[in-house]
C-alpha cells in the first residue's frame, strides 16, 4: 500500500522552535524535503506574526521555494486575510484548523468552535472558487489540555458540520499526542461515517511516545495520508506540553519495515533531520533513527 507523507517541518516543525531561522534556511529545508520525495510540504502558515513570529515571512519563502508539477504546497490560514494573501503568494492548498474543544478554540485562535466553522466555510468555498484545494483539520480530536478526553461522538458531529464545506480532505489531529491506537480505530470510523467519501489525514504528536502506533493503527483502518515532521521537531506553541510531531524518518522506517510505500528517500529524510537540527543549534532531535539507525544497515 502508498501511504503518502505530508511534511510539516516547515510550518508546524518551526513554528515551535524558539530559533527563528533566517528564510534562506527555510527555502533550504523545504528543498531538502522536496529533493528527498515529499511531494506535499506544509510550507507556510498566514498568521499574525506577533502571535507566531516564526512565520512572519511566509511570502517570502513562497517566493523562492522549488516549483514542480509533482509538488504541491500547503499554506495554513484561520481567516479571510490569512486565505487572501495565501491565494497571493501561490499556495496550491489551503489547510483550516477547527479545534474540537471550546475552551482550546478560544485560547488558540481567539474564537469559538461555531465561529471558526463558519470561517472554514467562506475559506474553502472562496479557495474553491480561486481553483485551490481546501483541506481543514479537527485539532485537540483525540485530547484537549484544558476539557480532557474528547468523545469520537464529538468529532463526528464536528467532522459533519465540516463536511458541509466541501472539503478535499480532513485531518483529525492529536495535538497533545495522547491518543492510542484504540482511539484512532474509534475516530476514524466516527469520522468516516460522519464524511463518507472524503479522503481522512491524520496528524500526530509523539509527547507519549504513541505516535508510530498509532500511525500503523490508521493505516490499517484506511488511512492513507500522514503528517510528520523530520527529525520529530515541532509541537503547538498554546498547548502546554505539546512536543514535537512525528519524527518523518521515525514514521518512514515503520511503514517501509511494514510493507508499504512512501515514495520517500530514508537516507535523505534522515539526512535532512541531522541538517536541521544543526540548523536549530540541537545536538539532538526527539526523531529515534538519527540516533539508533536504520536496520537493516541499509535502507531499502
Amino acid at each position: 500500500m502508498m501511504v503518502r507523507v505530508v511534511e510539516v517541518s516547515p510550518r508546524d516543525g518551526l513554528q515551535n522552535e524558539s530559533e527563528v531561522l533566517p528564510t534562506a534556511s527555510k527555502i533550504e529545508l523545504i528543498r531538502r524535503c522536496v529533493e528527498a520525495g515529499a511531494r506535499r510540504v506544509e510550507a507556510v502558515s498566514f498568521v499574525r506574526a506577533d502571535r507566531v513570529p516564526q512565520m512572519a515571512d511566509a511570502e517570502a519563502v513562497m517566493a523562492e521555494v522549488p516549483r514542480r508539477s509533482d509538488v504541491s504546497y500547503i499554506g495554513l490560514v484561520l481567516n479571510r486575510r490569512g486565505l487572501d494573501r495565501a491565494l497571493a503568494a501561490g499556495v496550491d492548498e489551503v489547510n483550516c484548523v477547527v479545534v474540537a474543544t471550546e475552551t482550546f478554540s478560544r485560547r488558540n485562535q481567539g474564537a469559538s468552535v461555531d465561529t471558526m466553522v463558519q470561517a472554514w466555510s467562506d475559506i474553502a468555498a472562496a479557495a474553491h472558487a480561486a481553483g485551490r484545494r481546501a483541506s481543514v483539520t479537527v485539532a485537540a480530536a483525540f485530547g484537549c489540555p484544558f476539557e480532557g478526553d474528547v468523545a469520537p461522538s464529538t468529532v463526528g458531529e464536528l467532522v459533519a458540520r465540516l463536511a458541509e464545506g466541501e472539503p478535499d480532505e480532513i485531518a483529525l489531529a492529536d495535538t497533545i499526542g495522547v491518543g492510542v491506537p484504540a482511539q484512532v480505530r474509534h475516530l476514524v470510523a466516527a469520522a468516516g461515517a460522519a464524511a463518507p467519501g472524503v479522503p481522512l489525514r491524520l496528524h500526530l504528536h509523539d509527547t507519549r511516545n504513541t505516535a508510530i502506533a498509532n500511525a500503523l493503527a490508521a493505516v490499517e483502518a484506511g488511512v492513507s495520508v500522514l503528517d510528520a515532521s523530520v527529525g520529530g521537531i515541532g509541537g503547538c506553541p498554546f498547548a502546554p506540553a505539546a512536543t514535537g510531531n512525528v519524527a518523518t524518518e521515525d514514521l518512514v522506517y515503520a511503514l517501509h519495515r511494514s510493507g508499504h510505500q512512501t515514495g520517500l528517500d530514508p537516507r535523505a529524510v534522515i539526512e535532512t533531520a541531522a541538517w536541521i537540527g544543526d540548523r536549530l543549534g540541537k545536538a539532538s532531535l526527539p526523531g529515534a533513527l538519527g540516533r539508533a539507525g536504520w536496520f537493516p544497515d541499509e535502507p531499502a
